[in-house]
């Protein structure tokens, strides 16, 4: 019995700085476990999920935690509704005057993601409430809607149509600006028919994405009514300081609203060249696009008129 125990002695304990070279081997990873990814130097242009690198088989810690984050903004950004009185007030403050709030068909979150097609329609009150206006006929009428993403119209919607204000021609007349919740693409087309106007341009917050849960498009409208699809619409996507900025963003869209007047069409007759005439080759004032739009000053007539 005593040489058996002998011959599997107990290992004799380890003096502390062995403790702490054993403790120090444990916990950190081989240097081969965790490899930088190739693509590394590509992120600087971009906040897509790339070069996210990896520790063995799998992700680094980083990453998964990321990715988690990332997850619960894009779901906080569906459901966290819009803050309409802030929303207005910015409005006023920015020049816009008092908002006209509008709802659609769709009585709450729950009913707006489940029936898409009640958030295209107005509600009945708010039907009522845009008769009562007797509001004149407009060249251009914006809504800003919370669309699945309040958070991008409350961010990014008023900086947007500021920049956009500078570049309309100081002739057209602005209708009043709605804001509009639970709202879907084609609720500015019901709002734009009831409000003669010309063209209708709808605000909305995008779908989030895992790197975008601020995302806003600009959806554009020509002679707007009840029944027209995406064909009949231009779209301009991802407006946000980190994807289109609202400078560019406010180009493309007076570009295509005087393209539209002039053609007398959206959608996909209307083409986007905008990025051939730079912002460097127009300036910022209202006369920039009346090439484009067809109009001219006063005494002058166009070719389109005679």
């Amino acid at each position: 019995m005593v040489n058996a125990m002998n011959a599997n002695p107990r290992p004799a304990p380890l003096q502390a700085h062995e403790a702490d070279t054993a403790v120090a081997v444990t916990v950190a990873p081989p240097a081969s476990a965790q490899q930088a990814d190739p693509w590394e130097t590509l992120r600087r242009f971009t906040c897509a999920r790339i070069a996210l690198g990896r520790s063995g088989g799998s992700l680094p810690t980083r990453a998964l935690l990321d990715f988690g984050q990332a997850h619960a903004q894009a779901r906080d950004a569906v459901h966290t509704p819009l803050d309409t009185q802030t929303l207005q007030a910015a409005l006023v403050a920015a020049g816009f005057g008092m908002p006209v709030l509008v709802h659609s068909a769709a009585g709450d979150r729950a009913t707006y993601l489940r029936r898409p097609d009640l958030g295209r329609q107005l509600a009945l009150a708010s039907r009522a409430a845009l008769a009562d206006l007797h509001a004149e006929a407009c060249d251009v009428l914006f809504v800003i809607a919370d669309g699945l993403s309040a958070r991008a119209a409350q961010t990014h919607a008023v900086p947007l149509l500021e920049q956009t204000r500078q570049r309309l021609p100081a002739q057209w007349r602005i209708g009043p600006v709605l804001i509009a919740t639970q709202a879907r693409v084609a609720l500015g087309d019901h709002i734009g028919a009831l409000l003669h106007a010309q063209q209708v341009v709808v605000c909305i917050g995008e779908r989030p994405g895992l790197s975008s849960p601020d995302s806003l498009g600009l959806y554009l409208t020509h002679a707007p009514r009840v029944g027209l699809t995406d064909a009949d619409r231009n779209c301009i996507s991802n407006v946000r300081p980190e994807g289109l900025p609202y400078a560019k963003a406010a180009h493309k869209l007076a570009y295509l609203l005087a393209g539209a007047r002039r053609l007398g069409q959206s959608g996909v007759g209307l083409k986007d060249d905008s990025d051939d005439r730079s912002e460097g080759g127009l300036p910022h004032d209202a006369d920039a696009y009346r090439t484009v739009s067809g109009e001219c000053p006063a005494g002058e007539v166009s070719s389109s008129d005679q």
